[in-house]
């Protein structure tokens, strides 16, 4: 799908809406063989998006790539994607390989509108995506076990919208939700085998780890 970036908060509704209409939440097709992680900075009026890619399930790192846009909005709750996805879109165009699944450190359906950030950027790029993040925004779940692998279901007006995920023994759950063509299993499973030492999955861990290094050193060069 090609973007078209809103100029103001009534045609990021409108494009929210049409984005949403065309979100799939289905098995994947296959196994994946590449799986790219997504993050984010922000440095004055530019973001910095940044995708680590992998290969799965070994986590074998393969590769990075940057990209840094103009902020288009302010930070509104629900529209994270209008500020973020731009660069994060560019990052993930710019890899060497096409990721067979991306995961992203935000929500996938679990949204008060159904359309986070994953489900979002799974359209744009027509690749199966997966929301990871570390705190729930909508809904109500009972606490996991306290094993790595343990997971309880995420419910929002009387739905399955995800699940919170014991990704490491002892810590605090994961909330995981699909993000487009994707299913909840699916989700769970490829999150916790990218979680292999921590409680966030590697290539998650990589990209947030390098985003922030992005931004320091943006702000060092603008300070110069």
């Amino acid at each position: 799908m090609t973007m078209r970036w809103p100029k103001d908060m009534a045609e990021a509704r409108e494009i929210q809406e049409a984005i949403k209409n065309r979100v799939k939440i289905t098995p994947l097709t296959q196994v994946p063989q590449l799986v790219a992680g997504v993050d984010a900075a922000f440095s004055m009026d530019t973001v910095i998006g940044v995708a680590c890619l992998y290969q799965y399930p070994e986590m074998i790192h393969i590769e990075d790539a940057y990209a840094a846009a103009v902020i288009l909005l302010p930070y509104i709750p629900g529209y994270l994607a209008f500020r973020e996805g731009s660069a994060i879109v560019d990052a993930v165009k710019t890899l060497g390989k096409k990721p067979d699944v991306i995961l992203v450190d935000g929500h996938g359906i679990a949204h008060p509108k159904g359309i986070g950030i994953a489900s979002h950027l799974g359209v744009l790029h027509d690749i199966p995506t997966i929301g990871c993040a570390k705190s729930r925004l909508i809904g109500e779940y009972g606490q996991p076990g306290l094993l790595k692998g343990d997971w309880s279901l995420l419910r929002y007006c009387d739905e399955t919208v995800g699940a919170a995920v014991r990704t490491r023994e002892n810590v605090k759950p994961l909330f995981v939700s699909p993000g487009h063509k994707a299913c909840l299993e699916d989700s769970i499973e490829i999150i916790l085998q990218c979680a292999t030492r921590y409680r966030i999955p590697e290539p998650l861990r990589r990209a947030d780890h390098l985003s922030k290094i992005a931004k320091k050193r943006m702000l060092t060069h603008n300070s110069v």
